[in-house]
């Protein structure tokens, strides 16, 4: 089999995008409209910084970057507390998103299926889980003290080449529209995996649709 390399890049910076806001005139909510989905989708394709090379892997560089900008690390007992707490508001604001919520020792993992993210052969968020992502948004911004390596994965169907675009391209799509929430981009490590990373059998339409995913993983964190 054709080994695939896996494309690591980190977001160098973070974009503002003003949301156009209407509220509803029973409840008195306040709603992003239709077009200002569909500036988010168009703002996903903003630049992004190098590649990280040299001077550490690239746990150690964001470490460093945030303890350098203020953020406290974690230590002891306090880290398994902060994770848990992390973990239950994630899994309360996600219940019947479509978006399930995995803890593996202290760290977090959110398997975001592509049918529910994204059109089929598209990086282009779905305007409806913009929600979801805004509620992901909160959780991170709380606990900032985290992490955040965000991979994407293709099923076996299609080439090498296409695979690992789209993998890194429904990666970045979801990393830039967090930042754009106000998540610190530091913390940010973007990965398109294509489809060596499987989950499931690529032989059924069931685990192929399985395989097509964004993972987030949180980890805490430490000196």
């Amino acid at each position: 089999m054709l080994m695939k390399r896996t494309l690591a890049l980190a977001v160098a910076g973070s974009f503002a995008l003003a949301a156009c806001q209407t509220q509803d005139a029973y409840t008195g909510e306040q709603k992003t409209s239709k077009a200002t989905y569909g500036a988010l989708a168009g703002a996903v394709v903003g630049a992004l910084g190098g590649a990280l090379i040299g001077g550490g892997d690239s746990t150690d560089r964001r470490q460093r970057a945030m303890i350098a900008g203020g953020v406290g690390a974690l230590a002891g007992g306090g880290i398994g507390y902060y994770m848990d707490s992390q973990e239950k508001e994630l899994t309360q604001k996600l219940r019947s998103s479509g978006v399930s919520v995995t803890r593996v020792g202290n760290n977090i993992i959110l398997n975001m299926p592509g049918n529910v993210t994204f059109a089929t052969n598209s990086s282009d968020i779905n305007a409806n889980f913009y929600n979801v992502l805004n509620s992901v948004a909160i959780v991170l911004k709380k606990y900032d003290k985290t992490l955040i390596d965000v991979t994407g994965h293709t099923d076996s169907t299609g080439s090498d080449a296409t695979n690992q675009k789209l993998s890194l391209d429904r990666a970045t799509s979801v990393s830039r529209y967090l930042i754009s929430q106000g998540t610190a981009s530091q913390r940010f490590l973007i990965n398109g995996a294509g489809e060596m990373q499987p989950i499931a059998s690529n032989n059924t339409p069931e685990g192929r649709a399985q395989n097509r995913r964004v993972e987030i993983k949180l980890t805490p964190l430490t000196q």
